[in-house]
């Protein structure tokens, strides 16, 4: 579906079905509340920032792609959509894979299953305790330490969604760079290291931990406080903050 929007880009609207439109919702919903920092819009960028490219790219190179991005670009309605700039591209790498774990964790529930846990890269759908009742124990990576915790929780229900730029980044010029790029400014975002949030559906943690990632330190921080959910936020110099202790962490 993705793939046929984008070649339709600049041409004509493509028909979408119920399950992509409501996820475009949700989307746009990101994108406002977020003040544009959350822009499913924003993949073109990797036609400049990636892993291979060795020099910075120009000012010029960003702002070929900027006129390309902006959620503001895009035309929908129940049924079709249509990106108005010829070039344009949807990515729905922010929300795809905690919209499956959640759809894979109410599947599960359906057919009688009890007691479950998904895990989709990271994303952490749980339906009931351990068969022995005991909570689920989940480490949270260190942002600079593979495959070494630098935290633990245990939950009983709900979700967990974990993301950093630690994993995939790009260094150029001696200097590592972020694969986050803010939409606003074509430019990699050097924020915290990595953003881990607990909500009821992997979907919303998800895009929470985003949006505070797709933002200058403070300002992430600031965001997750006024989502009140619990959360834990690496910071630079991998100070900790927040707290993941809840009705559903213990």
């Amino acid at each position: 579906m993705t793939t046929a929007i984008n070649r339709a880009s600049g041409v004509a609207p493509t028909c979408i079905d119920e399950e992509t439109t409501s996820i475009l919702k949700y989307a746009e919903v990101c994108y406002e509340q977020s003040n544009g920092a959350f822009d499913i819009t924003s993949g073109v960028f990797r036609r400049v920032w990636h892993v291979g490219r060795k020099t910075l790219p120009s000012q010029g190179e960003i702002d070929a792609c900027l006129t390309r991005v902006g959620w503001d670009k895009v035309e929908h309605s129940d049924g079709k959509i249509y990106l108005s700039v010829p070039g344009m591209e949807l990515d729905f790498g922010g929300v795809v894979k905690e919209y499956a774990a959640d759809a894979a964790a109410i599947l599960a529930k359906q057919l009688g299953i009890r007691h479950g846990l998904v895990n989709l890269g990271g994303d952490i759908c749980i339906f009931g305790s351990q068969p022995s009742g005991e909570p689920w124990p989940i480490g949270i990576v260190h942002p600079l330490k593979a495959n070494s915790p630098i935290a633990t929780v245990s939950l009983l229900e709900g979700s967990l969604a974990t993301s950093g730029g630690y994993e995939r980044f790009m260094e150029i010029e001696g200097r590592r760079y972020s694969h986050l790029i803010d939409p606003r400014t074509g430019w990699p975002i050097d924020g915290l290291l990595s953003v881990s949030v607990v909500a009821d559906q992997a979907i919303v943690a998800g895009s929470i931990a985003s949006v505070a990632l797709l933002q200058q330190q403070g300002d992430g921080l600031e965001w997750l406080e006024r989502c009140d959910t619990p959360y834990l936020a690496v910071d630079s110099k991998l100070a900790c903050h927040g707290h993941l202790v809840g009705r559903r962490a213990v």
